[in-house]
């Protein structure tokens, strides 16, 4: 391995550090094996919910089994777990459009939601087919230092306010992400100054990096993407929806059709993987936040700002790197993508990224194109070029990739 004494020396370092750090996320890891273990017991998962369906697929008990033990897993009355399902933002999506209705509001508690999401709601970044095009309303609340403004919180609720977003990852911003403890008193003032109104969480990247899922917080409802943590690095597709059981059958009609909901859905990719994913998910969301300690120590001791610190509370898997140029965000992902088990020969390019504002970076040397629990890591080409690393099946491989996005960004600097 070509690395400088220098990286070396400092990853002896980080580990060393880190080790204290390392037995509370593998604590974490082992609870929340336990509650799946136990969810897929009470459950009585077996063999017989491994198979495909095709067609409608009426009857589909490994289906069905599935989307049990999710609601099981988090504390929800019901879930809706779906291959057919091609992302986090379109399980997002479908939870919006099900449930919304021309003249209700939107409103965003956690400050403007990523890229993707604005382009969904149509205001910020218009899109076609937007809930904007549709009549439904949207207002936001500007995160204060980067925390929810909780006195502004019943001045931005209004009548016809039907729904609020609490989007717990950081996007592509470098504010800390929401944790369990945010979500918890986030949902409990908006059901204090207006108890009707849904509390709706992007769950995305924030799967059993604590004990608790926001459903078991005061949540309503939440979704997320299976090619990230509970999909365990082996799910190939999918999303998914938990929460109260009318707001999760509302959001199925939008998946399929009014009046056919969750009644029909082929399991075309094989359930094992759906249920071999969830089983593995504590421990590989464990390898992932472990990878992310390691790489702020790294980078920390580079002389870099991120974010989290190494000792930080960490409410997603995410670490936010600030790179500060250009050259040096091109070469972070170079870096990763030559320690990549998958295309490590390729070499990232930035380039115009379906519902992105700005042009995107990404390396990605994954099993499942896109996986962003598998080790990845992104950014978008505008300042103060932060970069975005997330995932990891082992941490053994997140060490090796980590110092090898640092040494291209040390052998960048010192040319």
């Amino acid at each position: 391995m070509t690395f400088s004494k220098k990286i070396q020396d400092i990853k002896t370092c980080v580990l060393e550090e880190s080790k204290p750090l390392f037995r509370h996320i593998e604590e974490i890891a082992e609870i929340n094996t336990l509650k799946v273990l136990e969810a897929m017991r009470k459950c009585r998962v077996s063999e017989a919910h491994f198979n495909t369906t095709a067609g409608y697929a009426y009857d589909d008990i490994g289906r069905g089994k599935l989307e049990e033990l999710y609601a099981e897993i988090f504390g929800a009355e019901r879930a809706l777990v779906r291959t057919q399902f091609v992302s986090g933002t379109h399980a997002l999506a479908t939870v919006l459009f099900g449930i919304l209705r021309p003249g209700d509001e939107l409103l965003s508690l956690t400050g403007a939601p990523y890229d993707t999401m604005q382009t969904v709601i149509g205001y910020a970044n218009p899109g076609k087919g937007s809930l904007k095009e549709f009549g439904i309303l949207y207002d936001e609340l500007p995160m204060r230092e980067g925390k929810v403004d909780f006195a502004g919180i019943q001045h931005k609720l209004k009548p016809n306010t039907k729904m609020v977003l609490i989007q717990r990852s950081r996007g592509y911003s470098m504010r800390a992400p929401l944790t369990i403890d945010d979500i918890r008193a986030i949902c409990k003032e908006v059901k204090r100054a207006k108890p009707d109104c849904i509390c709706f969480v992007d769950n995305c990247y924030g799967e059993f990096v604590d004990i608790l899922e926001p459903t078991q917080a005061g949540a309503d409802i939440m979704a997320g993407s299976l090619i990230k943590n509970p999909g365990g690095g082996v799910a190939p597709t999918g999303g998914y929806i938990a929460g109260k059981n009318e707001l999760v059958e509302l959001s199925s009609y939008r998946l399929t059709a009014p009046g056919m909901g969750d009644e029909l859905g082929a399991s075309l990719s094989n359930n094992r993987l759906l249920f071999q994913g969830i089983f593995l998910a504590p421990h590989v969301v464990s390898q992932a936040i472990k990878g992310a300690v390691f790489a702020a120590g790294v980078f920390a001791a580079l002389g870099y700002k991120t974010l989290p610190l190494p000792k930080d509370l960490r409410g997603d898997i995410i670490q936010a790197i600030e790179l500060g140029t250009r050259e040096r965000l091109i070469a972070f992902c170079g870096g990763i993508q030559k320690y990549s088990p998958v295309d490590s020969f390729a070499i990232p390019e930035p380039w115009d990224m379906p519902g992105y504002a700005d042009q995107v970076i990404m390396a990605a040397g994954t099993f499942v194109q896109g996986a962003s629990i598998e080790f990845s890591a992104d950014g978008p080409l505008r300042e103060p070029y932060n970069v975005y690393l997330q995932g990891a099946l082992t941490f053994e491989h997140a060490v090796i990739g980590i110092m090898g996005a640092a040494q291209a960004v040390e052998n960048l600097t010192s040319e």
